[in-house]
């Protein structure tokens, strides 16, 4: 495979995953580590990816706000948003993750809703912050800086204390056979007490993470009630995710 092959692959997968690892990045591409180093280091050179610890990530997803590089499928994820806001209702307690499309979220809730806001991810808790009447909270803790948000016990044991009305989480992978899957480990934990925190879920994702799969399981496909995609319910995309007691197709 050229060169520019394999950088144009790594650049989708970092823009689709907003981060991706060295060692999953030589397995998908069959070379060494070494060689995907080199790739990595060329790309960050030209300002199209950030370099961070065992990998790379979006330069997007780590700077969502100095709007200097364009999201990654920006009008899908306005869809999504869009959907995701018909869930909001007066007085709910609403938990959010992180990530672009939850960023795009925040950006576009209504400003006659008033509810209480919560987030492990300080970016999100800054747009939130813009709407006058909702009500922002954080829960912090270690910021995993590959992730941008809070993770470790503490987080986890705040969230054990509070039962949300709805949570709304991305995810990195999602399969029928595989669940939401994602590729690290402590991010995980945090999302899995988002799950059990919360009396519905909502996961939203574009279509073109379907039928992907990371190395960590984060939950199976019936433990949460919603998926949103920028898909129309019936598409034949999303075939395999219907005729389920849960998850209902936005």
């Amino acid at each position: 495979m050229l060169k520019e092959e394999r950088h144009k692959i790594i650049l989708r997968e970092i823009n689709l995953h907003n981060k991706v690892l060295t060692t999953d990045l030589s397995e998908h591409l069959i070379v060494s580590e070494d060689t995907i180093r080199r790739d990595l280091n060329e790309l960050a050179d030209l300002d199209l990816i950030l370099k961070v610890h065992g990998g790379a990530m979006s330069k997007t997803f780590h700077y969502p706000f100095d709007g200097q590089h364009p999201v990654y499928a920006h009008q899908a994820k306005q869809v999504i948003a869009h959907k995701a806001i018909g869930l909001f209702k007066k007085d709910m307690l609403i938990l959010m993750e992180g990530g672009t499309t939850i960023m795009e979220i925040a950006k576009q809730i209504p400003g006659d809703l008033q509810a209480t806001f919560f987030t492990v991810c300080p970016q999100v808790a800054l747009k939130l912050a813009e709407h006058e009447n909702i009500d922002v909270i954080t829960i912090g803790g270690r910021l995993a800086k590959n992730a941008n948000i809070h993770t470790g016990a503490g987080v986890i044991n705040e969230l054990s204390n509070i039962k949300f009305d709805l949570c709304i989480i991305g995810t990195n992978g999602i399969s029928v056979q595989n669940g939401l899957t994602d590729s690290d480990w402590e991010v995980v934990h945090v999302i899995k007490a988002m799950i059990d925190a919360a009396k519905k879920v909502a996961v939203v994702c574009i279509a073109e993470k379907f039928n992907t799969v990371q190395k960590i399981k984060i939950s199976d496909i019936s433990d949460v009630d919603y998926i949103i995609t920028e898909l129309s319910p019936d598409s034949p995309v999303l075939s395999a995710y219907t005729g389920k007691a849960k998850p209902v197709l936005i």
